[in-house]
Formats: structure tokens, C-alpha cells, sequence
């Protein structure tokens, strides 16, 4: 049995799968010392929910082979937004349209605004 990757194996793998998979925009948010759910997240691209559901499947499929159990997986069947919650690390897989109305990576990119008082 393989030892569990440490988080940098694990992003490592994830990033060579979506490089492999053709996968689009790909972008590392890094939240150490931003969140305690992960110490990184990916947001990438698929042209269709077909492309986006193989990266997803790829991911998973590389992340068990190297020893990460435990995974969690949201989004099959429509695959216009697959997560891949590895624990270390959060995949997010998007069709191009769904990923421009969630904008997920300015939420984490963004410094907090101050709210106006009147």
C-alpha cells in the first residue's frame, strides 16, 4: 500500500492530470493562512461538460493510484461544475460559462472590502 502524498505530492499530481487532460485556464489559490478547509485551491476549465467530467474522473483516478483515499466528489452527472475535495486540496472543474458566473477565484484573491456606513 502507498503512503498518503504529502500536500505538495498531491497538487503536484493534480496539476500534471489537468495539464494531461487538456484542461483550460488552470489557476493555484494558495489559502494557507486564509481558510482552514484547504491549504490550496484549483480552478480549472473543461470546453464541455463531456471534457470536464473525464479531467474529474482522471483526477480521481490519479490521486487513489498514488494513495489518497478518502475522497470526495460532487458534481457528476451534469459536469458543469465538478469539486474534487482531496482534503489538502480542492479541485474545482468547470464548463467556461459556469465558471464566469461563480468567479470563484476573485472571492479568494480579492483582499475583504470595507463596508460603507452611511
Amino acid at each position: 500500500m502507498k503512503a498518503r502524498p504529502d500536500v505538495d505530492q498531491t497538487l503536484k499530481i493534480i496539476l500534471s492530470t489537468l495539464d494531461d487532460m487538456k484542461a483550460e485556464d488552470t489557476t493555484t489559490i494558495d489559502l494557507r493562512g486564509k481558510s482552514s478547509i484547504s491549504d490550496y485551491m484549483i480552478v480549472t476549465t473543461g470546453r464541455s461538460n463531456r471534457h470536464v467530467g473525464a479531467m474529474a474522473e482522471n483526477v480521481a483516478k490519479s490521486l487513489k493510484d498514488n494513495g489518497l483515499s478518502g475522497l470526495h466528489v460532487e458534481g457528476f452527472p451534469n459536469c458543469d461544475w465538478v469539486l474534487i475535495d482531496s482534503g489538502d486540496v480542492v479541485v474545482h472543474m468547470f464548463q467556461p460559462e459556469v465558471r464566469e458566473f461563480y468567479n470563484l477565484e476573485r472571492l479568494w484573491t480579492k483582499g475583504p472590502t470595507a463596508a460603507k456606513t452611511a
